[in-house]
């Protein structure tokens, strides 16, 4: 089973677009993104330095266009990935890479979403110093408790052996002068506290343009940052990559639910080299593929082929699936139970692990058509649980 991933900010190196450049239609789809974002890209891709291309408002929109346009020279025919691939994922600024491959918005939408989110978080960052440090190794649990000490968040959790903990320069400050036992600190070149309340402000920007953005359910199950669930309400994509901004970033439990899945393989998106990294050590027997240059797209090909099967998801225009979040035993609620037609939002159970239990709701509603589990069935990520007829659909 095949997942596609795209990195976050931070992967972007001076230089890396210029081979990709070398392609027209790369080229040519390029300019058409750099046009909706209002930057030039191409410049920002090839010549431009690497203080340059960390501001957050060049780096972000470079990402995801990157992504979105290497995609299409992966799946010249779109249709085609949507056979292949079995969940998506992005970490932090990559999730909205991921949301228009996985069709849940549009490619024009995520990049005027991406072009306000770096413009809105670099003002949020601008409003106090603040800043980011990977630590590396220690105890888990003794890294936690000292960033609490600090007053400092957690805000990317990027699986054993690595933490990024963001806040004020001051606490950053003490957090080096009294650091985790056996653990490494390397300070991150960021603008600000990402991924934490510092950021705030810019939630607030993002979720009134996020309220015009129209949605589809994504044809490929999509894994959030938020908390490793898959998410198949184009609504919730984007709600959730909204608040995300100002929430950590839960790669280590987004990488529980691949293996959950059963994933044999994991295909990173250019600037490539990152996620693919943290993988290799979190995720093992699990064969990765970073993709940097066009060079390697027969080889990424092989690769797809290799490991890519269709999604469990149903995507036929005339069927709803209610999907799980994540594994775990499913409850039916009775009263959804006794019911021919359920309305928009109702709650048709939940799915309870050793972890948590999530509230599982048919958001658009409709006729049901068939239960796909009992009451008590252990189910998997994205496992279909209730397959609905829209009413009003002929």
């Amino acid at each position: 089973m095949l997942v596609i991933v795209a990195p976050g900010q931070g992967a972007q190196t001076p230089g890396f677009l210029a081979p990709w450049l070398e392609e027209p239609a790369f080229a040519a789809r390029l300019n058409w993104l750099s046009t909706v974002a209002g930057l030039d890209l191409a410049h920002y891709g090839t010549v431009a330095d690497a203080d340059t291309i960390r501001d957050t408002r060049i780096a972000q929109p470079l990402l995801v266009a990157t992504g979105l346009v290497a995609a299409l020279d992966l799946f010249p025919h779109p249709a085609d990935a949507f056979a292949r691939i079995g969940a998506v994922a992005g970490h932090s600024v990559g999730e909205l890479t991921a949301a228009a491959g996985a069709r849940a918005i549009t490619a024009e939408q995520a990049m005027v979403l991406v072009r306000e989110r770096g413009a809105a978080m670099a003002d949020a960052a601008a409003t106090t110093p603040t800043g980011m440090t990977a630590i590396l190794g220690g105890d888990r649990e003794e890294v936690l408790a000292t960033l609490a000490s600090h007053g400092l968040t957690a805000a990317n959790d990027n699986g054993p052996g690595q933490i990024v903990a963001a806040g004020t320069m001051e606490q950053l400050a003490a957090l080096a002068a009294a650091p985790p036992t056996k653990a490494r600190l390397m300070p991150l070149s960021v603008a600000g506290a990402f991924h934490t309340t510092h950021m705030e402000p810019a939630v607030g920007h993002l979720a009134t343009l996020a309220r015009s953005v129209s949605t589809h359910d994504p044809r490929t199950p999509l894994i959030s940052n938020r908390d490793g669930k898959i998410v198949h309400d184009g609504r919730d994509v984007v709600a959730r990559m909204v608040t995300q901004i100002a929430h950590p970033v839960r790669w280590d439990l987004c990488m529980e639910t691949m293996l959950d899945l059963g994933v044999t393989g994991v295909l990173e998106m250019p600037p490539a080299g990152t996620l693919s990294g943290i993988i290799k050590r979190a995720m093992k027997g699990v064969e990765t593929f970073a993709l940097k240059t066009p060079d390697q797209l027969d080889d990424a090909r092989a690769f797809v082929e290799k490991h890519g099967e269709a999604s469990m998801i149903e995507t036929t225009p005339t069927w709803r699936m209610v999907v799980s979040p994540g594994k775990g035993t499913f409850h039916r609620a009775e009263a959804a139970a006794a019911l021919d037609v359920l309305p928009p939002g109702t709650i048709i159970g939940e799915v309870a692990s050793t972890r948590d239990s999530t509230t599982i709701t048919a958001p658009h509603g409709g006729q049901v058509v068939e239960w796909l589990v009992e009451d008590g069935d252990l189910v998997s990520p994205g496992q279909p649980l209730l397959r609905l007829h829209p009413e009003g659909v002929a």
